[in-house]
């Protein structure tokens, strides 16, 4: 295997400005189940208020598939005027108290997995890394009138508060998020995550009131000190969009019924009355199937 520092080019300035400050890792990609853009919103709002500096670009050509992701291109009349080509690139940032943490964000790799696995991992000991920290959302059968459900999951079990609805044991397709957490725990490191249960009907789009939910399990977890900001803003207008579209709509009104009461019921419970793995691998499936409907028809994913 070829050596995986080649993988990335290192901003030896800022590299040495994160040495020594015990950073947290935050891994929040694209690429695989993000409903409602969850871990995309989030990325969005550290990057926008973190003041970032980048510690790492990744080699793009090396792991991405432009046949399965293709840049997003403008075309104004006669000319191409503008190309969308993200990168994969670690970020360093600082909180609202001046502490630094990192941010790695970007496309998930399409390819090459084990080399970028082993170079997060290098630069992540190499720069002190003392915990990775993930989240994303996943399509529910859950209202948007109830606060939002989120899973905890880590290398250590002890790390995960009770979780709100009970999943003993389910198979899915693998996330590099949720690959790179599994492998830092065979080798040492600390690493958890966060899964939004974000109303599936809502899937698709962005929905802001699960991100809000999110970021402050983070700050519970890491101690970071992340305002909400923007996030709350739009997540309030999101609610407010919702309440006359529920009231205006004769379908959506009775579904958010339904909805709520099996939530009720579910609070209500202590969490037991759970949907089977196979209910929550095919409301995934059909998530994933829709968004490739969407990006077929749209020429690219």
């Amino acid at each position: 295997m070829a050596d995986p520092s080649e993988l990335y080019t290192v901003d030896a300035e800022v590299r040495d400005a994160v040495l020594g400050t015990a950073p947290v890792l935050l891994h929040l990609l694209e690429g695989y189940v993000d409903a409602g853009q969850v871990g995309r919103q989030i990325a969005q709002h550290l990057l926008a208020t973190g003041q970032p500096e980048v510690v790492a670009t990744f080699d793009h050509d090396a792991l991405h598939d432009y046949r399965s992701r293709r840049p997003q291109l403008v075309f104004d009349q006669n000319t191409w005027v503008e190309m969308s080509d993200p990168d994969l690139v670690l970020s360093k940032l600082t909180d609202a108290t001046g502490r630094v943490y990192l941010l790695l964000s970007g496309p998930e790799p399409d390819m090459g997995w084990r080399r970028a696995l082993d170079a997060v991992l290098a630069l992540a000991a190499d720069l002190g890394v003392t915990e990775l920290v993930t989240a994303h959302g996943i399509p529910m059968a859950v209202p948007h009138t109830r606060p939002t459900l989120i899973t905890g999951h880590a290398t250590d079990p002890a790390l995960v508060a009770e979780n709100p609805v009970w999943i003993d044991r389910v198979t899915v397709p693998g996330s590099f998020s949720a690959t790179l957490e599994f492998v830092a725990g065979e080798r040492g490191f600390t690493a958890r995550g966060f899964v939004a249960h974000v109303p599936h009907y809502l899937a698709p789009g962005t929905y802001a009131p699960a991100a809000l939910a999110v970021i402050e399990r983070i700050r519970e977890a890491t101690g970071l000190h992340l305002p909400p900001g923007d996030l709350a803003t739009l997540a309030m207008g999101t609610l407010a969009q919702l309440e006359e579209e529920v009231s205006s709509d004769g379908e959506l009104g009775p579904l958010v019924s339904a909805l709520e009461e099996q939530y009720d019921e579910l609070v209500a419970g202590g969490g037991r009355s759970v949907p089977s793995a196979d209910e929550i691998g095919a409301v995934i499936e059909q998530f994933l199937a829709d968004r490739d409907d969407e990006g077929n028809a749209g020429g690219s994913h």
